[in-house]
């Protein structure tokens, strides 16, 4: 990476769900990197507290500034709250990254309608309060960038026992094209990454090795993909230089979605 992409979201803020862990921790690293203030948040303080400590830390030899909020964005309460104390922090905020998720396993016959609202609730609802909350604000910054974490599961494939997943992924492109549209006028572009097989910490703890070697043999590139990976498309999506594309999904899935079959 040249100095110059190093620093390309320098002087934006930026608010990221879900930075904990995992590939949103990835984004949080990727964008301090990339010269953005970061604010930091999940329902784990200790999580949040791992993260900006790593950005702001002088070890990581990059350097960061980084703020944790403690936040539950699957409630409306929770969606305000965090964008006042981004705001109260920061003082602005030019970025959105929209990365919190649930992925339980229920089964359909088994699933109970609580199961369901709170997958809604997570990973669907709070992209639309998110969106309104933050509307406002990236107006008066003259434009902003809002982006999300989708799925292949849902837009191009799907899992048993995870339909509410599925279906809060595929609800979640369509609000990126439908308001991509709305939020044109307003210098205001709206994109998102569909991630496929991804080793985060997560995934090493509760899949066994041999299994995840498996799973792999069904990607062309016959590997499962980085949060690095994923990040380093949504710092690309936050940047100037993605200016021109709003509505749109980066698959990031090493081809998995590609053929019918693999010999």
């Amino acid at each position: 990476m040249s100095e110059t992409q190093s620093r390309r979201l320098k002087g934006k803020v930026a608010l990221i769900t879900g930075s904990g862990k995992g590939i949103g921790e990835a984004i949080a690293m990727h964008f301090a990197h990339s010269g953005a203030k970061v604010i930091v948040t999940s329902r784990s303080a200790g999580d949040i507290q791992r993260v900006v400590d790593s950005i702001n830390g002088a070890e990581t030899g990059k350097g960061g500034e980084a703020h944790g909020i403690t936040a539950d964005i699957g409630t409306a309460e929770g969606v305000n709250s965090l964008v006042d104390a981004t705001l109260g922090h920061f003082h602005r905020l030019d970025i959105l990254v929209h990365n919190a998720g649930i992925f339980p396993y229920d089964p359909i016959e088994k699933m109970t309608d609580e199961s369901w609202q709170r997958v809604m609730d997570v990973n669907l609802n709070s992209a639309f309060r998110l969106s309104k909350a933050c509307l406002e604000h990236l107006k008066a910054q003259g434009g902003g960038r809002i982006l999300f974490t989708s799925s292949i599961q849902g837009n191009r494939v799907a899992v048993p026992g995870c339909a509410h997943y599925a279906t809060s992924k595929a609800g979640l492109n369509g609000f990126i094209k439908a308001a991509a549209l709305e939020f044109a006028r307003y210098k205001i572009t709206v994109n998102g990454v569909e991630p496929g097989l991804t080793l985060t910490a997560g995934v090493e703890q509760s899949i066994d090795a041999e299994r995840r070697e498996k799973m792999a043999t069904s990607v062309p590139l016959k590997r499962w993909g980085t949060p690095a990976e994923v990040a380093a498309a949504m710092v690309y999506l936050a940047s100037d230089e993605a200016a021109y594309i709003t509505g749109q999904t980066i698959v990031i899935d090493g081809g998995a979605t590609l053929p019918v079959f693999i010999s």
